[in-house]
């Protein structure tokens, strides 16, 4: 059963792995209703692999004990918070630390991060920065991108050469959504992380192939040590992180002490007084998250339009109305609010990242519940985004819901907008933003008839099988 059960652990497992890594246990369980561990040795690691994922387990954990439950990981205690109510308890909107990327540098045994409140804010107003200043120099870029096939490596077409493309598939013909928008990603990442190179296509499928790499290995062999135990396994992953990180180190040094009339995201970084391991970390943590958000945001923003007609007419309606038949700008951009909503629904509906993580720093309570000093502490953000009492009609497709305010401030504080809204997020809204308006202004988008799509639940929530859809001609 236990190498049952550490083969089938997810993504999300390591995340709870990882921070557990670096912190001492707390047995104590405080009186927090929960379920008692099924194994001595690995808690309720068992539950949560029959599961399916963390997710679902977290699912069923809290329909059964209430918004405030406990597990355990191994031999350590875990809070998950389940309802908006004692969320807001906890969190506090002061936290410089982005609990995504904690989860990513503890995977890829990074140590630089941990400075003074101070450093802390200062890294990430830099982080920040680069994200709006990339943004602005490069929005042109985001209307001149296509896809990147694995079957292709021909020359990657521009934005109007990708709107062509699709317009020239027949009504039936069926398109590969997830692998279209993960070289889309691809693409608009590392050209707005580190720039011009990034314009040949062998690089950016060089890149891919690597990030790939990466990515599907980091949150495996953690708790097993499974990784080290395979040196075909190992040899490739660290050939590919150190390919990736060989790349940021040629672009970091490249950028110091130099003006462009570019400006990209390591840019903010390397004119801040950051190390360049610093400025490594933090750009490689970029690159790997956005790449991933995006392509994911993309394709279940296309996936619910290609299955709600009304929502698809009312956000043409809309870019129509803003853009006409003029170019999109950034002033116009802003315009586009019902698009906003349909995004922020998509992220809701998706339950794109449906857990984060935080470790309590000193003892707390949350409603009459003591929760212990170095407890794991996990938003179960995927149970919150469903919750009836908070969201009417929670398992439909409903962007107008984003019209009331509350509900707004509410998706604020969960961290999927405004001031706590992490900078990857906020970078994948944009370009999704920019591929919907080009898109939907010319094509009809429909879902392929009979096709069901199941849902993986990882760190971030994607497909597990490709997602098909057709196209038509709006003119």
């Amino acid at each position: 059963m236990l190498d049952f059960a550490i083969f089938a652990v997810t993504f999300l497992l390591a995340l709870v792995g990882a921070v557990l890594y670096l912190y001492p246990a707390s047995r104590q369980a405080s009186g927090i209703p929960g379920i008692t561990p099924t194994e001595e040795k690995d808690g309720n690691l068992p539950d949560i692999v029959n599961s399916g994922s963390l997710h679902e387990f977290l699912v069923n954990l809290h329909e059964r004990y209430g918004p405030v439950a406990s597990f355990w990981f191994g031999r350590r205690l875990v809070v998950s918070l389940g309802t908006v109510d004692v969320l807001k308890q906890h969190i506090n909107p002061n936290k410089t630390s982005d609990p995504f990327e904690t989860m990513l540098k503890s995977l890829l045994r990074y140590q630089s991060g941990g400075g003074t409140v101070s450093e802390n804010h200062t890294r990430k107003k830099l982080y920040e920065n680069g994200v709006t200043n990339s943004l602005q120099s490069n929005f042109a870029l985001l209307l001149k991108i296509s896809p990147l096939t694995e079957s292709e490596l021909e020359p990657l077409r521009l934005s109007e050469e990708l709107l062509d493309k699709w317009l020239s598939y027949p009504e039936s013909q069926h398109i590969p959504l997830c692998q279209h928008m993960l070289g889309f990603a691809m693409k608009s990442v590392t050209q707005m992380v580190m720039g011009s190179a990034f314009e040949d296509d062998q690089e950016v499928i060089r890149f891919q192939k690597n990030h790939g790499t990466v990515w599907s290995e980091i949150g495996k062999g953690f708790l097993d040590g499974s990784l080290d135990k395979s040196t075909t396994r190992k040899r490739q992953y660290e050939d590919a992180l150190m390919q990736l990180e060989s790349i940021l180190k040629k672009m970091i040094k490249e950028r110091k002490g130099r003006n462009f009339s570019q400006s990209i995201f390591i840019d903010s970084l390397v004119q801040g007084n950051l190390s360049d391991q610093q400025i490594l970390e933090d750009s490689m943590i970029f690159s790997l998250a956005s790449c991933i958000i995006t392509a994911k945001l993309c394709t279940w923003a296309i996936c619910f339009l290609t299955t709600s007609e009304e929502v698809q007419k009312k956000l043409y309606q809309e870019i129509d109305q803003v853009f006409g038949k003029g170019p999109v700008t950034t002033e116009k951009i802003e315009q586009l609010r019902y698009c906003r909503q349909v995004l922020c629904e998509t992220v809701r509906t998706s339950k794109l990242t449906p857990v984060s993580a935080r470790l309590q720093d000193i003892e707390g309570k949350i409603d009459k519940f003591i929760i212990p000093r170095e407890t794991l502490v996990l938003y179960a953000l995927g149970v919150v985004l469903q919750d009836p009492s908070t969201w009417p009609s929670p398992y439909k497709f409903d962007p107008d819901r984003f019209d009331d305010e509350s509900i707004m401030k509410t998706f604020s504080l969960l961290g999927f907008s405004g001031t706590q809204e992490c900078p990857e997020l906020r970078f994948a809204y944009m370009v999704t933003t920019v591929l919907l308006s080009v898109l939907v202004r010319r094509l009809h988008l429909f879902s392929v008839a009979g096709q069901v799509i199941e849902t993986k639940y990882e760190l971030v929530t994607s497909s597990k099988e490709e997602a098909w859809i057709t196209v038509s001609k709006r003119y």
